[in-house]
């Protein structure tokens, strides 16, 4: 059975759109459109602990385009989630009540655990007939970072279905899983250290340090030792990939399941913390709502690598949007 739904991801630094057909019967997910814009919801929210009037009015004029879209293809069902800004926000009941306007739906404000798995499913549903479990998600985004370790894709947790349904049940974990969110995001370590142009050394070195302390909190909740691959997703993982590939425009086909080596990221992420806004914006791979923050997602990942002892991390174009597509097929379409 197929079945055409509309998944939304608010996040820290972009608000994405994905519109799709799931057969569940086959496992197969078919993009019909892909959308993201920088709106910077989550911008001030680590200082003010609210989101700023600027950020709500980008944010809702983005999401209006996509109410639009989502009625011109005529999804069954419509599923907004929405990340750490809201979850750290004071207003975040006025951020509900706008998007409930315009969408039709209220957002799911998720916690850590649910956010996690469904970046996790939309990850590795594919991966289980090419690539080795035990898999280490990392979903590195503007205000936190999601680490979930699991056998993933379709014989994870049987009969072809991923392991996430609708958000309810307090986020829990499978039992056969292991997640947490730490609050080390591209947006956030930028706010919070690296404030020059370029960042100092010692902006660099202090969030060295506020990354490694968020990664001894993983290493406490996750046995990454078990993983046999990382999976590393979002803007800042494929934005790192496609410099280290060398490619000359940003090309989502090419990204997608690349392997970059932890040489090649540590180089990537030691140049983009010494190069000018200036210098980063003439990057052809580089999306301009991105040029301010790629360098704090960069030393995300590089950290990870280092900590953890990863020679390589396959990179995903999929990711919280697919799992959100998953969720919406199992539970919406039946």
């Amino acid at each position: 059975m197929t079945c055409r739904v509309a998944a939304v991801d608010c996040g820290t630094n972009s608000l994405r759109l994905l519109v799709a057909d799931v057969d569940r019967d086959r496992a197969e997910l078919t993009d019909l459109t892909r959308r993201m814009e920088i709106v910077r919801l989550g911008e001030g929210v680590d200082q003010t602990g609210r989101l700023s009037p600027a950020a709500l009015a980008r944010t809702i004029e983005v999401l209006r385009a996509y109410a639009d879209i989502i009625a011109g293809f005529a999804a069954q069902s419509v599923r907004m989630v929405a990340t750490s800004a809201t979850r750290d926000a004071g207003n975040a009941a006025e951020f509900v009540r706008r998007v409930t306007e315009v969408l039709g739906v209220p957002p799911e404000v998720l916690t850590g655990a649910q956010e996690a798995m469904l970046s996790f499913t939309g990850a590795t549903a594919e991966l289980a007939a090419d690539h080795g479990g035990p898999f280490l998600v990392a979903d590195i985004g503007g205000g936190s970072t999601e680490f979930v370790l699991g056998p993933g894709g379709p014989g994870g947790s049987g009969g072809g279905q991923p392991p996430v349904t609708r958000g309810g049940g307090g986020g829990i974990v499978p039992p056969d899983y292991r997640a947490i969110s730490v609050n080390i995001g591209c947006v956030r370590m930028t706010e919070r250290h690296l404030r020059g142009d370029p960042p100092t050394a010692r902006q660099v070195e202090a969030a060295t340090a506020d990354i490694d302390a968020a990664l001894d909190a993983v290493a406490d909740a996750v046995p990454v030792p078990a993983a046999k691959t990382l999976v590393g997703l979002a803007g800042s993982v494929t934005t790192v990939a496609a410099i280290a590939m060398g490619l000359p425009a940003y090309d989502a086909a090419r990204i997608h399941h690349a392997r970059i080596c932890s040489a090649d990221v540590h180089a990537v992420t030691s140049a983009l913390l010494s190069q000018t806004r200036r210098a980063r914006a003439g990057i052809g791979v580089m999306h301009p709502g991105r040029v301010d923050v790629i360098g704090g997602g960069a030393l995300v990942l590089d950290r990870v690598m280092d900590r953890f002892g990863f020679s390589e991390v396959l990179v995903s174009e999929h990711d919280i949007l697919d799992g959100i597509a998953w969720s919406l097929a199992r539970d919406s379409c039946g």
